[in-house]
């Protein structure tokens, strides 16, 4: 038997759980509810359906676990690239809840993601990843004052870490290296664009294109009609927003709210507001929408 030696435990347990056997979305909500330290109801929210319909994924995989009787046994070396895909979605998805709010999840993240890079040196997506993590967790401290949300734009950059930010543009210039073109190379590439003191926003929409045909994600061509609206004025990122079907998702409704409001349409506006609150899951993030809906109101 071929051996693999991994330099974290846990490391060890996702790749483990990750079994090629089970679809890729029940690999990774199983081992973020095994593994991971998310609740259902997070990980419900990670993949933008309900909270029931997480709970009968979860128990179909466990079902197909037990009939089929998949072995769950530490991966050889050769077979690791195979669960590479779902191990990354993992990390990050662990990262993204970490990154609202639960600092401890951030951390393990990163912390996983090292050992990731030292257990597989020569994988772009893993330097990719990496990456992403490091530059976004060094705003960490600026994405808040005082208890409340500050948006980018409106960051004290001096609260910014310079050391992570550092190593997060040498990572991803090593995944560049290894001639990195994935998601998350993008994705990094993108977070590092965005600490520029100019943001470059041709160059961002770019990417975002780049990452929705990589990835045909709904929520990237969201982000793509942010910066379009940058580049081309709130109405064309506007038209871009209103193609996608992402009624319910907090995140479409605050941005459509926000183009809105920028083209005067301010009872619209006041509308798509008052939606994203009703959906938003954290105090900061309540009260910022708060504070909009009687900036508007006025």
């Amino acid at each position: 038997m071929e051996e693999t030696t991994f330099p974290d435990e846990r490391l060890e347990l996702i790749f483990t759980c990750c079994h090629p056997s089970l679809a890729p979305e029940a690999q990774v909500a199983l081992t973020l509810r095994a593994l991971g330290g998310l609740t259902t109801e997070e990980i419900s929210r990670a993949f933008l359906i309900s909270e029931e319909t997480m709970k009968r994924r979860l128990s179909r995989a466990k079902l197909k676990i037990r009939d089929a009787g998949i072995p769950f046994s530490v991966p050889a070396e050769h077979l690791l690239p195979e669960r590479l895909a779902a191990v990354l979605a993992v990390v990050y998805l662990i990262f993204n809840e970490g990154y609202g709010g639960r600092v401890d999840l951030a951390a393990e993240a990163l912390r996983l993601g090292a050992a990731l890079s030292e257990l597989m040196p020569d994988e772009p997506e893993v330097h990719g990843l990496m990456a992403l993590m490091l530059l976004d967790d060094a705003r960490r401290d600026a994405r808040f004052a005082g208890g409340e949300l500050v948006l980018l734009a409106d960051q004290d950059r001096s609260r910014w870490n310079g050391v992570k930010i550092t190593r997060g543009r040498q990572t991803l210039a090593r995944a560049v290296a290894l001639q990195g073109r994935g998601a998350y190379v993008v994705q990094a590439a993108i977070a590092s664009l965005h600490m520029e003191e100019t943001h470059d926003w041709p160059q961002i929409a770019g990417l975002y294109g780049d990452l929705a045909r990589l990835t045909g994600s709904s929520i990237v061509e969201l982000n793509r009609a942010i910066a379009v609206a940058e580049v081309e004025g709130a109405e064309a990122g506007l038209v871009l927003v209103d193609r996608l079907d992402l009624d319910g998702y907090q995140y479409f409704h605050s941005t459509r709210a926000d183009l809105l409001r920028r083209l005067g349409r301010a009872d619209e506006a006041r509308t798509e507001y008052e939606r994203a609150l009703e959906l938003a899951h954290t105090e900061p993030e309540r009260r910022f929408l708060q504070r909009r809906v009687a900036e508007i109101s006025a």
